[in-house]
């Protein structure tokens, strides 16, 4: 099955919120959502240029409800203002955890390593705030995005801000371990709420843009040679967060080669991503660290 933008449902009566929805992937979701009849909720770091998202998708999508809130993930305090808002508009039938950074150093205002704190913990956070909207939603799904290069992930259990190489790759596992993590406590709990994962392949988006040259050249250029626009990278996220036979725990991406290219479809995470006991660690260190636990 070729699944496309075309097989996306219709959304009308739904309330999406979408994470770093003010350029590539999370731009693209955004407005695919928004052109099936979703209210969208951008939830970035810029105003201003969610600003101008929100006017570009009003555009393409005549008559769609889109709205705008402040998101600083690197901030545990904009989180939480972010929560308070996004829960004003009610019910939340579809959370698309999305933002993310790459290449950069330094460490939040929190003081967490940067990448980590951006990519896993504020996300872990969020969801976490909004956790008693998504459990009111019937059929609600948490869909958080992560990377083919989680696969290079290494996280230490005694302190998963470290371990590995790369920074990068152990935030993007984290999402996954994460998203499973939340998958088997909401199927424990009975909850008619779904979390997935997904991943762009290959995608030629700003995610690069604090990474170095020599990193940054060679992906934005294969990507580009294989026709990864954002609009295809952002599929696989449409597909965990629309498609009626997709089930919790499922992780999408392309069905190409490498996963780097083609269109979506279920694919399988590195062994890692599956440990049930690195799972739970992280889960635990996720709470302490953000100070945010789920009413599961």
């Amino acid at each position: 099955m070729v699944w496309t933008e075309a097989d996306i449902p219709d959304q009308r009566g739904r309330v999406a919120v979408v994470t770093g929805a003010n350029t590539g992937i999370g731009f693209e979701t955004a407005r695919a959502l928004a052109a099936r009849g979703a209210t969208v909720v951008l939830a970035c770091r810029d105003p201003r240029r969610a600003d101008d998202a929100a006017e570009r998708i009003s555009r393409v999508a005549p008559g769609a409800e889109v709205r705008v809130v402040h998101l600083d993930l690197a901030s545990l305090a904009s989180v939480r203002g972010a929560a308070e808002a996004i829960a004003e508009h009610g019910r939340i039938d579809l959370l698309v955890n999305n933002a993310g950074v790459t290449g950069l150093r330094g460490r939040t205002r929190d003081g967490f390593e940067i990448q980590f704190g951006v990519n896993h913990l504020g996300h872990f956070a969020l969801t976490g705030l909004l956790a008693d909207r998504l459990l009111a939603t019937p059929g609600s799904r948490v869909v958080t995005v992560s990377s083919i290069g989680h696969r290079l992930g290494v996280l230490d259990p005694a302190d998963p801000q470290t371990g590995g190489r790369s920074a990068y790759a152990r935030s993007k596992l984290a999402n996954l371990l994460f998203s499973h993590e939340l998958h088997r406590r909401l199927r424990a709990a009975g909850a008619d709420t779904s979390a997935l994962a997904a991943h762009p392949g290959g995608a030629a988006t700003e995610v690069f843009r604090n990474s170095s040259a020599w990193f940054r050249a060679p992906n934005l250029l294969l990507a580009r040679l294989l026709g990864r626009t954002p609009a295809m990278g952002a599929l696989p996220t449409l597909r965990a967060a629309t498609d009626p036979a997709a089930r919790g725990g499922e992780y999408y991406g392309p069905g190409g080669l490498f996963e780097v290219h083609g269109h979506p479809e279920r694919v399988t995470a590195a062994a890692r991503a599956h440990d049930t006991a690195l799972q739970q660690h992280l889960w635990r260190a996720s709470e302490r660290l953000s100070g945010v636990t789920y009413p599961l």
